[in-house]
C-alpha cells in the first residue's frame, strides 16, 4: 500500500499487526488482574487489534493467578451478541473459527499446555463460537506468542522478575498496546516510559481506548501518523502558511 501511495506522494495511515502483552507482577491487586486479562484477552471474542493474548506473569504470583484464570474463563457465558448475559459472542467467520483451531493444535504442537477452553461449541442459534483458551507453561518464542491470533486464545508466560516481565513485554516486531498490573508507583512510571508500544495501560486493560487521544503503535503495528485525537484532523489537513504584509498606516 506504501509503495503504490508513494507513486503520487499520497498520506498513507496504517493499522498493521499486534501482539500485545499485560503483565502481571507480584505485588499486583491479584483479583484486579485477573479481571483486567479476562476482558483484555476475551473481550469482543479476542477479535481486537489491543487484545492481549500474551499474559507475562511473575513467578510469585503465577499459580495463584493461572487458578482464577481457569475458573473465570471457565464461567464466561458463550453464546449470541445480543442475547442477556452473553460475554463472549461467535468469531466473525467460519474461517476464522478454523484459524483459530489451528492455533490452538500449533500451541499444543509447540509444548505449551491448554487449560482450559479452545474448543468450539454449539449453542441454540447459528454461529460460529469458541470457548475461551488458556495456554500456560508458553514461552515467547513459540509461534502463538509471536503472531496475532484474533482469537479468544491467551498464553501465560512466567517471568522471575519485572526485568525479564519488561523484556518479554518489548520482544516483539509489533508495538501497538502494552499493559501493567503492580501497586508500585516507581515500577508502573518505568513501565510507562520504556515499553515499546504506542499505548500503555497502568492497572487498565490492553483493550480499549479513548477517542480524544492518539492511537497508534510502533514497529510492525502502525505505519504513518496516529488515529484519533487531534492528529486524526491533520492526516486530513493540508498545512498552508501566510505572510501578509500590512503596509503602512495611512
Amino acid at each position: 500500500i506504501a509503495a503504490a501511495a508513494v507513486q503520487n506522494l499520497t498520506k498513507v495511515q496504517m493499522e498493521m499487526g499486534s501482539k500485545n502483552a499485560l503483565a502481571v507482577m507480584e505485588d499486583a491487586d491479584l483479583d484486579l488482574a485477573v479481571s483486567l486479562a479476562l476482558g483484555g484477552a476475551y473481550g469482543g471474542s479476542g477479535q481486537k487489534c489491543t487484545a492481549s493474548s500474551r499474559l507475562v506473569v511473575h513467578a510469585r504470583i503465577h499459580d495463584a493467578f493461572v487458578e482464577k484464570m481457569i475458573a473465570g474463563a471457565k464461567a464466561m457465558v458463550v453464546g449470541h451478541a445480543l442475547e442477556a448475559g452473553t460475554q463472549i459472542g461467535p468469531v466473525v467467520s467460519a474461517q476464522q473459527l478454523q484459524e483459530n483451531l489451528a492455533n490452538v493444535a500449533l500451541g499444543l504442537s509447540e509444548g505449551a499446555e491448554l487449560v482450559c477452553g479452545g474448543q468450539q461449541v454449539e449453542r441454540a442459534s447459528q454461529g460460529f463460537y469458541m470457548s475461551p483458551g488458556l495456554f500456560i507453561n508458553s514461552s515467547n518464542a513459540m509461534q502463538i506468542n509471536r503472531e496475532e491470533l484474533f482469537a479468544p486464545l491467551a498464553a501465560v508466560i512466567k517471568v522471575g522478575s519485572y526485568d525479564e516481565a519488561l523484556s518479554v513485554v518489548n520482544d516483539t516486531r509489533f508495538g501497538l498496546t502494552s499493559g501493567i498490573v503492580s501497586t508500585n508507583l516507581a515500577r508502573a512510571t518505568h513501565f510507562r516510559r520504556n515499553a515499546k508500544t504506542g499505548c500503555v495501560m497502568v492497572n487498565l486493560p490492553t483493550a480499549g481506548t479513548d477517542y480524544h487521544v492518539p492511537f497508534g503503535g510502533r514497529g510492525e503495528s502502525s505505519y504513518g501518523p496516529r488515529e484519533q485525537g487531534s492528529y486524526a484532523a491533520e492526516f486530513y489537513t493540508t498545512v498552508k502558511t501566510a505572510y501578509i504584509s500590512s503596509g503602512m498606516p495611512a
